[in-house]
């Protein structure tokens, strides 16, 4: 019993050591959290899981779909685009990076290309409520060959632009979901084939 009581004692001694050494700048982030969006601390939690599991910053960041085998470049290029376009949102250029890194080295290299989507008055009313936002834009879609030949479509994931601070104000919160949503039916149906 004596045993008992003496280690349930040091536990409760080292818990009050870590308390008042981690107490002090944990509280800080607890009272940010207190004004943020409910799903900011989902959102950031998600972020924080993919990163201790994978231990890659750009992928805690980003949603990623492997493309059906049996899709070609060519197909899933055309389905990407044609999304876009039924989803409305501006095809603002694109970069076809891997055939720049051919061009440049005169060896063949993986497939990169990487779509820019733009809704202007979303991305507007976005950089009205902070220039920070900008950074963000336009929106991004990449389909990528990787190191087996496999294709793979990524976007940024939105949720930290959405949920991670404080609350958008409505109007620019449903904006920013509609366009959440057409870069993840784009990223899911291309990676289907689906036109």
């Amino acid at each position: 019993m004596g045993l008992l009581r003496n280690l349930l004692a040091l536990i409760g001694v080292a818990a009050v050591a870590a308390m008042a050494y981690f107490g002090p700048g944990l509280w800080k982030y607890k009272v940010a959290f207190d004004g943020f969006d409910p799903k900011a601390f989902e959102t950031y939690k998600e972020m924080a899981d993919i990163l201790v599991e994978t231990g890659n910053s750009a992928a805690a960041t980003v949603w990623r779909a492997k493309v059906a085998d049996g899709l070609t470049f060519d197909e899933v290029d055309q389905s990407i685009q044609t999304i876009a376009q039924e989803r409305n949102i501006k095809d603002v250029g694109s970069l076809p990076l891997g055939d720049q890194v051919e061009a440049m080295t005169g060896a063949p290299w993986r497939i990169l290309k990487i779509y820019l989507y733009c809704n202007p008055l979303t991305a507007a009313k976005m950089v009205e409520f902070d220039p920070a936002f900008a950074a963000y834009l336009p929106c991004r879609v990449s389909l990528v060959e990787d190191e087996n030949g496999e294709l793979w479509i990524y976007t940024l994931n939105m949720d930290l632009m959405i949920y991670g601070g404080e609350t958008l104000p409505d109007a620019l919160l449903a904006e920013a979901l509609e366009v959440k949503e057409t870069m993840q039916q784009i990223l899911n149906r291309a990676a289907e084939g689906d036109f």
